[in-house]
C-alpha cells in the first residue's frame, strides 16, 4: 500500500447518524462508491439511505452482496440499527472488506463473539467508533503513561448526557399505551436524540456505556473482572415504558486490585449548557487527576440564543479526524485501531453484566 492510495468505501446503512461517514468523508483517502442494506428493511431504513446516498450523487444498491460485487470497496461503515450492526459487519468482513462500526457494537454478547472470530479469520482491520482522541483524554493518557500520578488505583468516570429522550417520566397519563421504542427513536431522529435506534430497547448502559468505559479501559489498562450495578428509569417515559434504564452506577473490579465505577445517565438538555457534565477522577500511587471532557471549551451567551442551541462549544476538538488517520495506520500496518472488534467486545461484557447486575441486584461476573 502507498500513503496516497484511495479506500473505496461502501456506507453499509446510515439510518443512525451520518457523523462516522462524515468523517471519512472529509479525508482525501476515502472515496464513497456507494451505499447499501438489505433489501427487506422497512420504508423509514431505505429512505434515510436513499436521501444519504443522493447527498453524496453515489447509487443506493438494496444488497450488500451486490454492492461489493458491482463497486469493488475496500471499506464498510456500518451504522445501521444496534441490533444489526455485527451481522452487517461479519457479512462485509468475510466479504473482504475492513470495517468502521458504528456503537454499541452490540445488543448481544453472542453476536459481539461472531464478529471478532469473523474479522480475524478475514485478517481485515475493524474499527469500533468511541471518543478516545478527545483532547482531555489524549493529555490524560499521556500524563498516565509519563507516571505523572503513579501507578492507578482506582478511576471514576461521570457521564451524564444532556439530551432528551421523550415525554418526562410521569407526564402521561394512567391510560395512555406505552410508548413504542422504535417509533420514538425514528421521531426522535430530527433532533439527533436518537442514540438507542432499533426495534429492541437499550437503556444509557447499552447506548452510551462504551464512551466511558472506553476511557477507563484506555487509562487503566486493566481487565474488569465484576461488575455490581444500580440501574433505574428517572427521567424518561420512555425508558420506563420499555423496562431500560437512563440512570446508573457501576461498580467496576479489575486485575491488579485496581477499583473503578461509572455514573452515566441520560439527564435531559434543560439539565446542562453543553453536552453533559462528563468528568473523570483518577487516583494513583504518587498522585490524583480530574479530568474535564469537554475541555478545552468556550461559552457562547446572547440575547435571542435558540433554547436548542448548545451554549458551551467544544474547540481543538480532532477525535474524527484522529480516529479516521488511526485507521488508515491500522489499514497501512503501522498502528493498531484504538479500540478494534476485540476491545469493543470486551466492553460489551461489561455493559452486559452491569445490566445484569442492575436487575438482580447482586455482583456479577464478566464473560470473557
Amino acid at each position: 500500500m502507498t500513503e496516497t492510495r484511495q479506500y473505496r468505501t461502501l456506507i453499509l446503512s446510515v439510518v443512525k447518524h451520518a457523523y462516522i461517514a462524515e468523517a471519512f468523508a472529509a479525508h482525501p483517502r476515502f472515496d464513497f462508491v456507494a451505499v447499501a442494506d438489505d433489501p427487506g428493511e422497512p420504508d423509514w431504513v431505505h429512505e434515510r439511505n436513499q436521501e444519504y446516498a443522493d447527498q453524496y450523487d453515489v447509487p443506493y444498491v438494496h444488497s450488500l452482496e451486490d454492492a461489493v460485487r458491482e463497486h469493488q470497496p475496500d471499506v464498510a461503515i456500518v451504522s445501521s440499527q444496534a441490533e444489526r450492526h455485527c451481522d452487517l459487519a461479519i457479512r462485509a468482513a468475510e466479504l473482504g472488506l475492513h470495517i468502521v462500526v458504528d456503537k454499541p457494537l452490540s445488543t448481544q454478547l453472542s453476536e459481539c463473539d461472531r464478529l471478532v472470530v469473523a474479522i480475524e479469520k478475514a485478517n481485515v482491520q475493524c474499527l469500533v467508533w468511541n471518543r478516545n482522541f478527545l483532547p482531555a483524554l489524549i493529555h490524560a493518557r499521556d500524563n498516565v503513561e509519563h507516571g505523572d500520578i503513579g501507578e492507578i488505583r482506582a478511576i471514576h468516570c461521570d457521564f451524564y448526557f444532556a439530551k432528551d429522550a421523550g415525554p418526562p417520566i410521569g407526564s402521561r397519563g394512567s391510560d395512555d399505551p406505552p410508548i413504542n421504542w422504535l417509533d420514538r427513536q425514528i421521531e426522535a431522529h430530527v433532533d439527533g436524540s436518537d442514540g438507542g435506534v432499533g426495534v429492541q430497547p437499550m437503556g444509557e448502559l447499552q447506548v452510551e456505556g462504551i464512551y466511558p468505559l472506553a476511557y477507563i479501559r484506555l487509562l487503566a489498562g486493566k481487565t474488569v473482572r465484576q461488575v455490581f450495578a444500580r440501574t433505574t428509569s428517572h427521567f424518561h417515559q420512555a425508558h420506563a415504558d420499555n423496562d431500560v434504564d437512563d440512570l446508573a452506577t457501576v461498580t467496576l473490579e479489575m486485575d491488579d486490585d485496581v477499583v473503578g465505577s461509572l455514573c452515566i445517565g441520560r439527564i435531559g438538555a434543560a439539565s446542562h449548557p453543553e453536552i453533559g457534565e462528563i468528568k473523570l477522577h483518577l487516583t494513583g500511587t504518587e498522585g490524583a487527576m480530574v479530568v474535564s471532557e469537554a475541555r478545552p471549551e468556550v461559552g457562547i451567551y446572547y440575547r435571542g440564543q435558540p433554547a436548542a442551541e448548545f451554549r458551551h462549544l467544544r474547540i481543538d476538538n480532532e477525535n474524527d479526524v484522529l480516529l479516521v488517520e488511526n485507521f488508515i495506520d491500522a489499514l497501512e500496518g503501522r498502528a493498531e485501531p484504538i479500540l478494534d472488534a476485540r476491545g469493543g467486545r470486551d466492553i460489551c461484557a461489561v455493559v452486559e453484566a452491569a445490566v445484569r447486575s442492575g436487575r438482580s441486584g447482586r455482583v456479577e461476573e464478566v464473560s470473557y
